[in-house]
């Protein structure tokens, strides 16, 4: 924005206010912004624009979480959730259009992928979020559609934007990327970005995350988890968030959870045990509730926080694993899918 203003004729501090401007102030109109020249807005209304994303279909679920399904540019449409929980407020912010990694478990999978988005669509689902709610939220997650560490220069200015004293004020401690373990990524992100971490693991052993989180092959654990463990080093007040989804018959059993704790020994940890949440399509269960508790107290007793994530927003499709959009799929994999229930049907 500085270097922007300067091209321009003007002074540095002229783009710091307009930032504050749109970010601080939720102003996209340049007539409104009156700590700036009349000269230097009738500038801007020629020579540039302030585009969000629209607001396509809103859609409350009972339990108060709000899916909003954003209209970019090009047509393609993301989604971004609001979690309310008592003072704190949480939005789900998507990094991609689609995914390009293939989770057996997870919806937006299937949808298949088009693109990475801009630092622009990725802050103006924040924007779009401060406005509908009236305040900046107070925790940001990384977690939508896609896999942000495949999209990580844009993702490390949208969350530095997130922080900035001048826009959204986010705490550090209060925005989470979540990431299905891309190695190279995490340790570019600790080098230029401070925030927290949360792995998409849903698995104890190399083998079946294999099966479950397919970049697991390419990433093992052996790697994965010295460079989670080096991500939180130095830091007391932090800890790696462990998301593990948990499927009936396939990942939940007492000898799935000792085999965690194993894995997880020397590292840091808060384990957030997801009941897996159902889509057209899918061959897995959600694990019994008894079961769910019974790893859950397993890991406990282990001297593991563990938690177990209460579904939101299952009613509108807005949970975890269950954000699709609208895709225009350029990795075929939607078309993949189709075949495969059309020859399931057939049996059937």
């Amino acid at each position: 924005m500085e270097r922007f203003f300067m091209a321009l004729g003007s002074k540095a501090f002229h783009g710091r206010n307009v930032f504050k401007w749109i970010h601080k102030h939720g102003v996209v109109d340049f007539n409104a912004m009156t700590d700036i020249s009349k000269r230097l807005r009738e500038q801007l209304q020629q020579v540039a624009e302030i585009t969000i994303p629209r607001l396509a279909l809103e859609q409350p679920a009972q339990d108060g979480t709000h899916k909003w399904l954003l209209e970019l540019e090009d047509g393609q449409r993301i989604e971004t959730v609001y979690i309310p929980d008592n003072r704190r407020s949480t939005i789900c912010v998507s990094s991609q259009v689609g995914c390009a990694l293939d989770c057996s478990f997870c919806s937006t999978a299937r949808q298949g992928f088009n693109r990475n988005l801009t630092v622009a669509e990725i802050i103006g689902q924040v924007w779009v979020a401060a406005r509908e709610l009236g305040e900046p939220p107070s925790n940001i997650v990384m977690m939508g559609m896609g896999e942000p560490l495949a999209n990580l220069e844009a993702v490390i200015t949208a969350m530095n934007i997130m922080q900035d004293d001048l826009a959204y004020m986010v705490s550090k401690y209060r925005v989470t990327v979540s990431t299905s373990g891309i190695v190279p990524g995490l340790k570019r992100l600790r080098e230029v970005c401070d925030i927290s971490l949360a792995v998409s693991l849903h698995a104890p052993d190399n083998a079946l995350r294999d099966q479950l989180v397919p970049i697991n092959r390419k990433y093992p654990l052996e790697e994965l988890i010295p460079a989670c463990r080096e991500f939180v080093r130095g830091d007391k007040r932090r800890k790696v968030t462990w998301e593990y989804v948990m499927l009936d018959g396939v990942n939940d059993s007492l000898a799935h959870a000792k085999a965690l704790i194993r894995l997880l020994e020397g590292t840091p940890s808060k384990v957030n045990l997801i009941p897996f949440n159902p889509f057209p399509g899918t061959e897995y269960q959600v694990s019994p509730a008894d079961r769910v508790e019974a790893f859950r107290m397993r890991l406990k007793r282990s001297g593991i926080i563990a938690t177990t994530r209460k579904t939101r927003g299952d009613d509108i499709d807005a949970a975890c694993g269950q954000l699709v959009g609208k895709v225009k799929d350029r990795s075929s994999r939607q078309l993949r899918f189709e075949r495969l229930d059309s020859l399931k049907q057939g049996v059937s």
